[in-house]
């Protein structure tokens, strides 16, 4: 369930859909977003965190580390509760990835492609636990 203290981390290597995405999150009434433009951003981001993230929303190609290994080191170190992975993947290797994120058991919303459907991200944050 969202609530006005609902943290978000948004992992994204382009400044501009980084703002973007902010902005999106912005008008759909998430204002607790932090902005990483790598993982090694978002790792320390959530290393200084004094409790987990309740999402971590990130891209699958990130410079050093992809999304879905950023995912997986966020979880092992219980740095999230969730996540959502962003790519320009087509349908079908999103669904591989969201069907190995499911194999190793990492709290995965979802996978959704670029660009967004404002819609579709809404309903997957508000998704219950």
């Amino acid at each position: 369930m969202l609530t006005e203290n609902f943290r978000i981390l948004l992992v994204e290597d382009h400044p501009f859909q980084l703002i973007a995405l902010q902005i999106l999150l912005n008008n759909n009434g998430l204002y607790r977003v932090t902005p990483a433009l790598n993982a090694s951003e978002a790792l320390g981001a959530m290393e200084r965190s004094p409790e987990p993230y309740d999402l971590l929303l990130c891209d699958q190609r990130l410079p050093g580390m992809c999304g879905l290994e950023l995912i997986q080191t966020a979880t092992r170190r219980g740095l999230i509760q969730r996540a959502i992975l962003l790519s320009g993947l087509e349908a079908a290797p999103l669904a591989t990835l969201e069907s190995e994120a499911r194999a190793m058991g990492l709290p995965l919303l979802g996978c959704l492609s670029k660009p967004l459907n404002t819609l579709e991200l809404i309903s997957l944050i508000s998704a219950p636990a």
